[in-house]
This record gives structure tokens, C-alpha cells and sequence, in this order.
């Protein structure tokens, strides 16, 4: 989340190619490499299932940071995207069993 966040500030207001190689733009790179070994990391602990339904947290904070970093918008749509997200990652991430 904080590579895509960094990504956007780099990139806004860039017109040329030349624009996008920027501290923002490297910096969000080096955040991508540090979550890829944290990736790797926790797989190494957690099974795949749980684990990757983590990366759906991606969606929720990318919308928190564009809209309390960023300041762009909310909506109220956009909080209920929320709320089925968080709901659905405890969905599948909670313990209980069906059968």
C-alpha cells in the first residue's frame, strides 16, 4: 500500500518519461522490495490461503491513504467497500469450520 501511495505522488503532474525518476517513485519501489521479502517471509511461517487473504488489506489501505494522505474523496460506497472487505478477510481467515 505505501509503494502504490508513493507511486501516485510521483507520478502526478509527470509529463515526461524523465518526470516518473523521482524520490517518490524509488522510494515506493524500495517499499515493494521490503514487502517481498516480508511476503516471503511469512509464507515461510502461514499457510498460502491465509496469508494471501491478507493482500485484499491492500484495497482498504490504499483507499485510507489516498483519502488521509492524498486527501482525495470518500464515499459512502466507499466505506461500505470497506466494511465487505474487512468482513470477508475475517471470513476467511477466521478458524471455525463448516463441516
Amino acid at each position: 500500500a505505501s509503494g502504490q501511495l508513493l507511486f501516485k505522488i510521483g507520478a502526478q503532474d509527470a509529463q515526461a518519461v524523465k518526470d516518473f525518476f523521482n524520490f517518490w517513485v524509488f522510494s515506493g519501489l524500495i517499499f515493494y522490495g521490503l514487502s517481498t521479502a516480508v511476503w516471503i517471509y511469512a509464507l515461510s511461517f502461514e499457510k498460502l490461503v491465509n496469508v494471501y487473504a491478507f493482500t485484499a488489506l491492500t484495497f482498504v489501505l490504499v483507499y485510507m491513504g489516498g483519502v488521509f494522505i492524498i486527501r482525495e474523496s470518500i464515499t459512502a460506497i466507499g466505506y461500505a467497500g470497506i466494511l465487505l472487505v474487512l468482513g470477508g478477510l475475517y471470513l476467511i481467515t477466521s478458524q471455525g469450520s463448516l463441516h
